[in-house]
């Protein structure tokens, strides 16, 4: 992967791990984010998503759980795979590429900048 994408991929957790460290404040608080992908990520984007939350002091499992979710065959639709996420109460949801992130948006009315 270029160095390019790499800082993009940065950038998009460091940008995700934002509004968690607005809250930071709340001891003990375990985060949940619902990862969303049209497909699987390949290991360079995932290593690169678990990194910047690493960066900003968010340990998996830890500090923080992800939800990991992507059609595994042509059955599963992405619309199921995001009102899944909703249901699991998650505290934000990280959509990779356009399909998840429409279907994320139709899962949930929830607006986090409101």
């Amino acid at each position: 992967m270029n160095n390019r994408r790499k800082l993009l991929i940065a950038l998009s957790a460091g940008a995700l791990a934002a509004p968690l460290a607005a809250f930071a404040q709340q001891q003990g608080k375990v985060w949940r984010i619902g990862f969303m992908a049209s497909s699987m990520p390949p290991a360079e984007i995932l290593e690169a998503f678990r990194e910047g939350l690493r960066e900003r002091g968010y340990a998996e499992g830890k500090s923080v759980v992800v939800e990991y979710r992507w059609p595994s065959d042509t059955n599963q639709s992405l619309p199921d795979l995001a009102a899944e996420l909703v249901r699991l109460k998650v505290d934000l949801i990280f959509a990779w590429a356009t399909p998840a992130t429409l279907a994320a948006k139709r899962a949930t009315s929830t607006d986090p900048s409101s």
